[in-house]
Parts: C-alpha cells; structure tokens; sequence
C-alpha cells in the first residue's frame, strides 16, 4: 500500500526508515490496487518495467544448501516448516510487502526471500500476514520462527534479538527522467526544492544537509511536505519540485511502475555515520540466526538472491555477504 506519511512502527529516531519512510512515497492511498493505479498520477508516459502484482508470483527457487540445513535447531529441522512473519496485514508497503490484485494474496520482495531462504534451507514457509507490532509480540511468544518484514538492525533491538542481514536499509532521491542532476552528496542539494515525509528519517538527513550547506556558504535546499503519494508526484511531474527523498524501495517500485522518473541518488538510511541493515529478525539464542546467514550466503553464491532483487527492481540494496548482529544504528536519548 503505498500510501500515508505516518511516522511508521519504528521506536527510535533513526528507526523510520524504509517501512516507516515508505510512509511517504506510499502516501495516499488505503490498499495496494490505490497505490499503483496512483504511482503514475499525473502522467501520461509510458509504463516502466513490469511488474507481477498478480496471486501467481512464479517465485524463483533454489536447492536445498545442505551445510546452512544441518545448522537448523533439531526440533525445526525435524519439523520440516517454519514461519516467517510480515507486517503486511491491512494493505502493506508495496514492493515489501502488500496485497496482490486480487486483494487478498500477500506478495513483495519479503514473501519472495522468505521462500528463497526457506529452500536453501530444506523447509516448507508459511508468511502470515500480521501488524507491526504484532510481529515483535509473535518473535517474543514463540508464535512466529522468524520475521522478514524490513527491520533495522539497531543496537537497542539487538539486546533482545538476534539478526542475519539481507538487504541495505537505503533512501533515494527520486527526479523526472533524463536530467543530468545526481545527488552524490549533502552539496548537490543546494538550491534545489526538494519534497520529503514530515518526521522522517530522510528529513532529518535533508535538513542537517542543509545547516551544512549555509555553514559553507551554499544556499539552502527548499524543503516541501505534501500531504499524500498522488500530490508528492504530481509536483515532481509538474516541476514544482526537483525531487522528491524518500525510502528506496518505494522509490524504486514507483520508477518501475510509472516510467516517468529515475533514482539520482542513494544513501544509507542512518545517514553518514553508517550503512543501515535490514536483517531476518530472530529471538535471541534461538539457533536461527546462523543458519539464515548460511542460506542467505548460499543464495547469494547462486545467483538467486539477486534475481528476486532485479525482480522487484531493489538491485541497489544487494549484499555481497550476510552478517550475523553486525553493528546497528545507535540508540537514541
């Protein structure tokens, strides 16, 4: 659901990021068929990359990695299934998570890794569907295994959970197609207008950004806040404004969907100081951290890890390698 700029699930200031970001890109709209049919508002242009937001995904596949099997917890591997929970109850955030056109089938980038690392590590996966806050309940309770729902790693959560990353946590700037302006830093902003989500963490960015920029001497970005996803795009097609900055993955399935725009621009959601991460969340000393980071390794040595990245046009946030409970954003005051 692309849709509101709400400050979105996360607890620290530098925890509304992607899910919580894509609040903005995602603005106006109440479920996953809004969000699309709102992508190209305002525009006549062509459509972009295809795609699938059909019930049939064709998901890609891989073959059980039997070294990341054998590091399952015994009673797991006995099993045979795993759940691996999501925050895609009441719509989601395309391309993450969200419901497919027949407004009931939970689909994104998410559901497909779910599926890629439970084949690599020989089980069957159910995705249930849940709220943001019920993902963390269900991790707590023994509800959920694991939970592949776009979560930071962070050095608050990793005192109670234990983290195998996947995905960098990144932010782009988004423009009409076929400029010449690319953002490469807090410099290349100077002078231009600029819309982002009040209360984000890309907000934060922009205007650090900017007190720099004058400190330099630099004019100052024009900072704008609209108040949903169809007035965002409708002034970067009229050229009220230059850019629009907001989470990748919301950019990244607009440029694809609307073929009116690209990506100028990407950067760590935490800033400079470091490269967010998300990662499959896990309760502390379950066992499963470990082998998630072999499987997700695994399907980055095949290839198949990057196909389902390329699928839902996320290649910018690949990882060369999964990390177990690297260094996350810091905790705040």
């Amino acid at each position: 659901m692309p849709a509101r700029p709400h400050p979105v699930h996360r607890p620290t200031t530098y925890a509304v990021t992607v899910l919580a970001a894509a609040a903005v890109a995602l603005t106006a709209c109440s479920g996953a068929a809004e969000a699309r049919s709102g992508a190209a508002a305002g525009s006549t242009a062509p459509a972009g990359p295809a795609v699938n937001t059909s019930p049939d995904q064709k998901r890609i596949t891989a073959t059980t990695d039997e070294k990341a099997a054998a590091l399952l917890p015994a009673g797991i591997r006995e099993r045979g299934t795993i759940t691996a929970a999501n925050a895609g109850a009441g719509g989601g955030t395309p391309p993450l998570v969200f419901t497919a056109d027949d407004d009931k089938t939970v689909i994104g980038v998410e559901v497909d890794l779910a599926h890629l690392f439970a084949d690599k590590l020989g089980l069957e996966v159910e995705t249930p569907a849940t709220s943001w806050e019920n993902v963390f309940l269900g991790i707590d309770s023994g509800r959920y295994d694991v939970a592949l729902t776009n979560v930071t790693v962070t050095e608050e959560r990793k005192e109670k959970y234990d983290f195998a990353t996947y995905r960098k946590d990144d932010l782009a700037f988004e423009a009409p197609k076929g400029g010449t302006w690319k953002v490469t830093s807090g410099r290349d902003i100077a002078g231009k207008t600029i819309a982002v989500g009040s209360g984000t963490n890309q907000e934060k960015i922009l205007l650090d950004w900017n007190e720099a920029n004058v400190k330099a001497g630099l004019a100052p970005a024009e900072v704008k806040y609209f108040q949903s996803q169809t007035d965002y795009y409708l002034a970067l097609s009229s050229h009220r404004i230059d850019a629009y900055f907001g989470p990748n993955p919301s950019v990244a399935y607009h440029v694809a969907t609307a073929g009116q725009t690209e990506a100028i621009g990407h950067f760590s959601g935490a800033g400079d100081s470091l490269q967010g991460l998300i990662a499959v969340l896990t309760k502390k000393g379950s066992g499963l951290a470990a082998p998630y980071a072999a499987a997700i390794n695994s399907a980055i040595a095949d290839g198949s890890y990057a196909r389902v990245l390329k699928r839902w046009n996320l290649s910018t946030e690949g990882l060369e390698k999964s990390e177990i409970n690297p260094p996350g954003l810091p905790k705040t005051d």
